[in-house]
């Protein structure tokens, strides 16, 4: 049973209840990430997310953490392009608690000048992490490449010299314009009574006030042209590539999640047989669609031995110009209709996994989207939906690439992108690799 209401100060409540379970997850997502920063603040949003678990009047650091895994529960929190969550996860008899400890990190921080530089340490020794990790140094590179000067561009984590930047006052102002009830919503999924849940969320979260109401805007965003490289002393060959995709809330993003699937989702797709299967080039080979507000990305991901660059390359682009060229059977949309539907169930069968899913889709569409609903839009795709994403995303070919390796002539691996795309398309420009 879903719930969605908003209190007097703006902030929007979605509940879902299900008293087969004997848990409870309680999460406040709030519509603000990286992209809604400047190039100055960059990487603050991700800092506040550690500074709301240093203390607050009521509790100490470890207090904090203690005070739900004492009793079997987690909290914890995350930062994206575009929201930041707080949640916690625990037994039913627990509610009180779950709401009250999120309430009092949120509201009653104290960010104190010590634990702020000390943490400063924790997240430059995160940033090294991810630089050290070639998927996601990868992942920031490609990024920077597709995106330009826009804020979608930037790492979430920021840069060292940044990060070493931030002061109490820069905070402190950044939670009072962006964090407020107007652009945040509390997401609670699992066993609960409905009057004690509207009490407490009513106590504990009712006088959240903020001076003015902050609605997130974004520039426009367009998916780049190009190619990159980052030299790095690894073994293996890291290769990103970039389509055009569909942005968040697009009426035909069930048909692309439907094809990615079928592309490049598991271990029968289409990349996986003939990439690692057939030619045993790879261990990982995979796609995926990056949605975003207003713009979208469809990306293809590979890691594998440095000589098998060019060989992997020029048959990814040639499984993907044919796969644009193919439209599906009816029997085959059938059976690929049933794999997101199970896969989409079956993700949604724990409470936090429901609890997300439904505080971002009021987040971003001011909307519930139930699991009937998910249902319903992935049934109706139809072939007229397979055609226009097989065309615009797919059959629009490959947009940008970015590389992480060592010792890599990486300008033969663009030509073999280019050369294999033209070769099978030469006649239609549009097909054409961009970089």
């Amino acid at each position: 049973m879903y719930n969605l209401y908003t209190l007097k100060n703006g902030l929007r409540i979605v509940t879902e209840k299900n008293e087969a379970v004997k848990s409870i997850s309680v999460g406040v997502m709030v519509q603000n990430g990286s992209r809604n920063e400047n190039l100055e603040m960059n990487g603050i949003s991700h800092f506040i997310e550690h500074m709301f678990f240093k203390g607050t009047d009521k509790r100490k650091p470890k207090e904090i953490a203690a005070s739900v895994e004492n009793l079997g529960g987690q909290i914890n929190a995350f930062t994206s392009k575009e929201a930041t969550c707080y949640y916690v996860k625990n037994l039913y008899t627990h509610l009180d608690l779950s709401i009250e400890v999120l309430s009092d990190i949120i509201l009653n921080s104290k960010f104190d000048p010590e634990d702020i530089e000390r943490e400063k340490s924790v997240i430059v020794e995160e940033i090294n992490m991810s630089d050290d990790s070639p998927e996601d140094a990868l992942d920031d590179l490609h990024s920077k490449l597709a995106f330009g000067n826009n804020s979608l561009a930037r790492p979430i984590l920021g840069t060292i010299d940044k990060v070493k930047s931030f002061t109490r006052e820069d905070i402190k102002d950044f939670i009072d314009k962006k964090y407020t009830p107007h652009n945040s919503v509390i997401s609670v999924c699992g066993n609960f009574d409905d009057k004690e849940l509207t009490h407490l969320i009513e106590k504990y979260f009712g006088d959240w006030k903020s001076k003015d109401i902050y609605v997130p805007t974004y520039e426009d965003a367009l998916v780049h042209p190009g190619s990159d490289y980052l030299n790095k002393d690894i073994e293996q060959l890291h290769i990103g590539l970039g389509l055009k995709g569909l942005p968040f809330g697009h009426d035909k993003g069930y048909a692309l999640v439907l094809l990615s699937n079928i592309f490049g989702g598991g271990a029968s797709s289409v990349l996986f047989q003939k990439v690692r299967e057939e030619l045993g080039l790879c261990y990982t080979v995979y796609c995926y669609p990056q949605p975003y507000q207003g713009v979208g990305m469809f990306n293809i991901y590979t890691g594998l031995g440095k000589t098998y660059g060019e060989k992997a390359l020029d048959v990814i682009a040639k499984e993907l110009f044919k796969f644009s060229k193919s439209p599906l059977t009816d029997d085959v949309l059938a059976m690929n209709k049933e794999k997101i539907k199970s896969t989409y169930i079956m993700g949604l069968e724990s409470t936090s996994s429901r609890m997300f899913s439904n505080a971002k889709s009021v987040l971003f569409k001011n909307k519930i989207s139930t699991q009937d609903d998910v249902i319903k839009k992935v049934d109706k795709i139809s072939s007229e939906d397979i055609e226009f994403v097989l065309e615009n995303c797919f059959g629009s070919g490959i947009v940008n690439a970015s590389y992480v390796g060592n010792g890599i002539n990486y300008e033969n691996l663009d030509k073999v992108i280019t050369n294999s795309t033209e070769s099978y398309n030469n006649k239609d420009s549009k097909n054409k690799i961009q970089i």
